[in-house]
């Protein structure tokens, strides 16, 4: 499993530990990824998904799964991500006309 959020592509970044000498090490900077269960109320359905802490937050300020993945850029979604989406905007779209 890679190690990057399935909604905001936040992936590992490389760089350098410096000492007081400044020696250069090589390491890498992980992003903070959590398990979560998030629910979706168009689909009526719960959905697991890998993502940063950052992306927890942002999806809690939008209002909800569904809210984020309507203005979220397809570019920086999973795969998995992506199908949500288009579930999610087929089901709000069939909503109105019935």
């Amino acid at each position: 499993m890679s190690r990057t959020c399935e909604l905001t592509a936040k992936a590992v970044m490389s760089g350098n530990n410096v000492s007081h000498a400044n020696n250069k090490t090589k390491r890498r900077f992980l992003p903070n990824l959590v398990n979560v269960t998030l629910i979706s109320e168009a689909l009526n359905q719960n959905v697991r998904l890998r993502i940063s802490a950052n992306a927890l937050r942002s999806v809690e300020h939008r209002g909800g799964l569904d809210a984020f993945l309507a203005k979220a850029d397809v570019k920086e979604l999973s795969q998995r991500a992506r199908l949500l989406k288009k579930q999610i905007a087929k089901k709000i779209a069939e909503q109105p006309a019935a």
